[in-house]
């Protein structure tokens, strides 16, 4: 084989090389979980299936999660006017971490008739990991304040977490589980891409792969160059 064609085959293994390491960089595990809501209301209990997903992305030293609803849950028997329903909900921690997440929205931007399956906006909040490795998100008990009356839905089907992130502590915390967590809620509302792991890690895997690159074309030039010297001396 001749030098060239020796050059061109290690920088095809050197970038393959750093593709592989890029493509191995750990990603979020989102889905859909179908919940059972059993709800106490004002009017009785009653009880609604919403498929729920929650995402997940980097924001600081934290993530921003969002739960999203896919169904109403729940009814009026009047009809609540605009900024009458205000929802807030708690997302159970697992793995690496436990406790629970509180997670708001804004409330209804439109009114909503009576006997109407209510939709939920997109519930938000931040978590900040105090442990380093893999951490499940499930959802949990769901709140809803409307005309001075309070409904409490809860999860009765024991879904599966909706998210799985692998989150890195800030202070470079144990991978032991934690103590228990609870977040801080926000009120912006608005879906989220699922991250697709912690910026540390990519940035790491990154350097990893350009290194390999940066190898794989040193040994092509070392290559070139015994070929020259080996030629000068004939």
């Amino acid at each position: 084989m001749s030098y060239r064609n020796r050059t061109a085959a290690l920088a095809s293994v050197a970038a393959l090389a750093g593709s592989a390491v890029l493509m191995a960089a750990p990603a979020a595990q989102a889905k859909v979980v179908d919940v059972n809501y059993q709800c106490k209301t004002p009017i009785g209990d009653k009880s609604a299936v919403s498929p729920i997903d929650i995402t997940g992305v980097k924001s600081g030293g934290g993530y921003k999660i969002t739960m999203s609803w896919q169904k109403g849950v729940s009814s009026s028997p009047v009809e609540l006017g605009k900024g009458a329903m205000n929802p807030s909900a708690t997302i159970r921690l697992g793995g690496a971490d436990s406790g629970t997440l509180n997670v708001s929205g804004p409330a209804n931007q439109a009114a909503i008739p009576a006997n109407t399956p209510i939709k939920i906006s997109d519930l938000t909040g931040t978590y900040t990991p105090k442990k380093t490795g893999s951490v499940t998100f499930t959802p949990g008990v769901l709140t809803i304040k409307a005309l001075g009356t309070t409904t409490t839905c809860t999860p009765s089907n024991n879904p599966g977490p909706a998210l799985t992130l692998d989150v890195t502590a800030a202070s470079g915390g144990g991978t032991s589980g934690g103590t228990g967590t609870t977040g801080s809620t926000g009120s912006d509302s608005g879906g989220a891409l699922p991250q697709t792991g912690p910026d540390d890690s990519a940035i790491a895997l990154g350097t990893l792969g350009g290194t390999v690159l940066l190898a794989g074309a040193a040994g092509a030039l070392w290559i070139t160059r015994r070929n020259q010297t080996a030629r000068a001396r004939r």
